[in-house]
């Protein structure tokens, strides 16, 4: 399975340049054959926190949901878009959704771990733990930016059975480590692929690393992207999750042992 990552800039509040965006790099991507196209954190609305609460009016999610459905189902690629939602008791949360090739919804998630002043003073963090969806026979998940640098997330999307994990960010300049080191390590020790999509340039005062990536289960890099715009390609392993063959002869999910971490308290 070919899967594609965007990595681009996106316009503050502008949905119509945003999803344009979109729209062109889904057309590139399926022409190329990949079935999936990841996009970054709040691509269609520009990651700006608390322009985006405060500009944004929540009335329109729902049609440009409809809009991102649609490119997926006029390009015949299923999408990952992340965009703020509102729950029943009308907070705000950063989200992300994952629609198929016709533009049916099949997995949704909300952050649980916001990052810095301006999430923390515009969204409401979530609880719920990843979900799993078969995507084309692959056990499929999804966390956003700050979540995957907590181990407890990705662990538990894996035991869970995923074999992909799905992950639109907004990381910033000055986190190398993030790309380079700690997403290879979580691909290794959950023994599951790592797709990683991030903004370029600079959005409200940010300026971002680029630097996408797709990890294996083993931890070598599948594909990684420079620091601007980039569509880039990285085809999964032939069996996206290798279960005790991920990681040579070290079977991280199998020798767990959560009852003794259980008893060492937290």
């Amino acid at each position: 399975m070919l899967l594609a990552l965007l990595q681009a800039n996106s316009a503050v509040l502008d949905v119509q340049a945003n999803c344009a965006a979109v729209d062109e790099a889904a057309r590139k991507a399926a022409a190329a054959g990949a079935q999936l196209l990841l996009t970054p954190e709040l691509f269609p609305v520009g990651y700006a926190p608390r322009r985006v609460r405060a500009e944004l009016d929540p009335g329109t999610l729902p049609s440009l949901r409809q809009a991102l459905a649609d490119i997926a189902r006029r390009h015949g690629i299923a999408l990952v878009y992340s965009l703020p939602a509102l729950t029943e008791d009308g907070a705000w949360q950063i989200t992300a959704t994952l629609v198929d090739e016709h533009g049916t919804e099949l997995l949704n998630y909300a952050k649980v771990h916001l990052f810095g002043p301006e999430e923390r003073e515009a969204f409401v963090a979530a609880g719920s733990a990843p979900g799993v969806v078969d995507f084309h026979g692959v056990k499929t998940s999804m966390v956003i930016c700050y979540d995957i640098e907590f181990p407890e997330s990705v662990r538990a999307a894996a035991v869970r059975g995923a074999e992909l994990l799905l992950v639109p960010t907004a990381l910033a300049e000055g986190f190398d480590a993030i790309p380079q080191v700690l997403i290879r390590a979580r691909a290794l020790e959950n023994q599951l692929t790592v797709a990683y999509a991030n903004h370029s340039g600079a959005e409200q005062g940010s300026t971002f690393l680029g630097g996408s990536v797709m990890a294996a289960p083993d931890g070598s890099l599948l594909a990684a992207a420079g620091a601007g715009t980039e569509l880039l390609f990285a085809e999964l392993p032939a069996s996206a999750a290798e279960g005790a063959d991920g990681a040579g002869d070290v079977a991280y999910l199998r020798d767990r042992r959560p009852e003794i971490y259980r008893s060492w308290g937290s």
